[in-house]
């Protein structure tokens, strides 16, 4: 079995238990490939050099972060920069041998770039121009065979390869949807690891989680459920399943042996069979 594990970058999520999940799963004979993001950080970042976030909601009500030229600088900075090294020292130091690498490496993540944006402001449709971001279409899973089978643990974050005229140019790209696509090359399972058990029914009541997703009525309530960011996280979960994923699971960070908890049924376990005729919003 591989399992591709997304972990988040909020700062209520704590990578420890994760990491020492990851090994245990490596010691027992399974492949993994880490995934992660961190929002968090380059915020923390911009905000030290006096500079704002900017977040913006597309028409279809998908929270995301608009990345200027400055922003991804940082973003360059900071994710396979300090990040990448920080989750692979402490791999490293659970036993795991694992190797950093970002989208841009071998060409492992590419996709096209989209400069321009639908942004919903105050009420009214608009378009933004001067993004640097992009969505992963294609996953160099041969890199990560390769690396997997000489028993390596790949940590993979944005940017990833965008096409620009005739040269490459890196952006930045949802690290959610970035795992589906790698689980999907894989035919994995995707683990998206958050700081919430799950996909709630109920917004306040951190018990209603939404365990199980394995028909169009279930897939229906879930993404009526979902909502803010959450609603990436169901995008994500529906492509990796659309691009060849087993299962998607969304779960928490902070869980005991949360990605063995997350296959072993808590949070909620998205199957391909909950996505007859269903559509990915941009």
């Amino acid at each position: 079995m591989t399992v591709v594990v997304k972990i988040g970058g909020a700062r209520a999520v704590d990578p420890k238990g994760a990491l020492a999940d990851v090994a245990s799963l490596v010691a027992s004979g399974e492949e993994v490939v880490v995934v992660h993001g961190g929002s968090t950080a380059v915020d923390d970042t911009l905000d030290a050099l006096g500079e704002d976030p900017e977040y913006v909601e597309t028409p279809s009500g998908v929270v995301g972060r608009f990345t200027d030229e400055r922003t991804m600088e940082v973003f360059s900075m900071v994710l396979p920069g300090k990040l990448n090294t920080d989750l692979v020292v402490g791999l490293q130091n659970a036993g795991v041998e694992a190797v950093g690498l970002s989208g841009v490496d071998g060409g492992l993540l590419k996709g096209p770039r989209k400069s321009a944006v639908r942004v919903l402001e105050d009420g009214k449709k608009k378009i933004r121009r001067g993004d640097h971001s992009g969505r992963a279409e294609a996953v160099n899973a041969d890199l990560l065979e390769t690396l997997l089978g000489g028993g390596y643990t790949p940590v993979v974050t944005v940017p990833m390869l965008a096409q620009d005229g005739d040269d490459w140019l890196a952006v930045n790209s949802d690290a959610d949807r970035a795992a589906a696509a790698v689980a999907g090359a894989l035919g994995a399972d995707l683990v998206l690891l958050t700081d919430v058990p799950g996909v709630l029914a109920d917004l306040d009541d951190p018990e209603s989680v939404i365990d199980r997703v394995a028909s169009p009525e279930e897939y229906d309530a879930l993404t009526d459920a979902a909502e803010g960011f959450m609603t990436r996280k169901v995008m994500a979960a529906t492509e990796a399943l659309e691009g060849g994923a087993t299962s998607a699971v969304v779960a928490s960070a902070n869980a005991d042996a949360p990605i063995t908890a997350a296959l072993d049924g808590q949070g909620t376990t998205m199957l391909p069979d909950a996505l007859a005729e269903t559509e990915v919003a941009e």
